[in-house]
């Protein structure tokens, strides 16, 4: 593994921060065996995580001190260990944004694009919200578990999908990735806790955080498929065998990892839902295992 790793095991968490260090400097322009359609694709997806990350932080920090948490020592710990894990997310995936920036793919500029995007729903949802009673910081954990049921759900399919893991033929970027896929998996329910424990179970939570997952799964669609396009463009790579690498390994019913989500996906509209629900225990005890974790 071309990565230096420090793990951290937080007091009463249930799960640890690993402190990782990748080397992106060998990783070779198009690392997903040589295909800059799914290359592209994945990178789009890395364009979206320093914001992102960043966004899922700052949204459970602003209620940690609520008073329905506060003197919630359980719950305390598996947000620090929480917010640990997503800012070496953070770390990692803007490590090797940098690395795509030196083949001269504008990584940056669409990682500026996403926290953009980020700031200005945040608040248009929070102002249109206003006057039924929504605050900010509900828009925010709302939205936050949403992305979070997302990034679970994509990850289990990273886990799990072996057409995909055997094309990420670089070594350094499949661990980045496999990593990744573990950890966003074994904090899947810290923020969906702190949510039902600070505004609740009832009806109103319901709405909010389904209708929450319906709109940010529009917009983040939109927006990763105009950074496929415009990664895609900018290299003179828009062509039918990228696109159709794309569709065949992204979308189609047989091996697309998008495709896979969805049984998934659809049970976070089951009333009482919660991300333990959907047991990933052993796949992340064999994947563990695997990664030297």
């Amino acid at each position: 593994m071309n990565a230096k790793v420090k793990i951290s095991r937080r007091a009463g968490a249930s799960f640890p921060v690993r402190r990782m260090s990748f080397d992106f400097d060998r990783v070779p322009e198009y690392w997903m065996n040589g295909s800059a359609g799914l290359t592209h694709f994945m990178t789009a997806l890395s364009a979206l995580f320093p914001a992102g990350e960043k966004f899922f932080i700052d949204s459970v920090r602003a209620v940690r001190q609520h008073p329905q948490i506060q003197g919630n020592p359980a719950l305390q710990k598996e947000i620090s260990a929480f917010i640990g894990q997503e800012a070496m997310h953070t770390q990692e995936h803007a490590g090797f944004n940098a690395s795509a920036q030196k083949y001269g793919h504008d990584v940056a500029r669409l990682d500026r694009t996403a926290e953009r995007v980020i700031q200005d729903m945040r608040k248009a949802f929070a102002f249109a919200g206003k006057p039924a009673g929504i605050t900010q910081e509900m828009v925010d954990l709302t939205a936050t578990i949403a992305l979070e049921h997302f990034t679970a759900t994509i990850a289990s399919q990273l886990l799990t999908n072996p057409h995909i893991q055997e094309l990420m033929t670089d070594e350094t970027m499949k661990t980045m990735w496999l990593w990744h896929a573990v950890e966003e998996n074994e904090h899947k329910a810290v923020a969906y806790d702190v949510f039902e424990a600070v505004f609740g179970k009832g009806f109103k939570a319901y709405a909010l955080r389904t209708g929450a997952l319906v709109t940010a799964m529009l917009i983040l669609f939109a927006v990763q498929s105009y950074f496929v396009l415009r990664l895609l463009r900018d290299d003179r790579q828009l062509n039918l065998t990228a696109l159709k690498d794309i569709y065949t390994y992204g979308y189609s019913p047989s091996k697309g990892i998008i495709a896979g989500m969805g049984r998934e996906m659809l049970a976070y509209f089951r009333p009482g839902f919660h991300p333990n629900d959907l047991d990933t225990a052993g796949l992340l005890d064999e994947w563990r295992s695997k990664l030297g974790f």
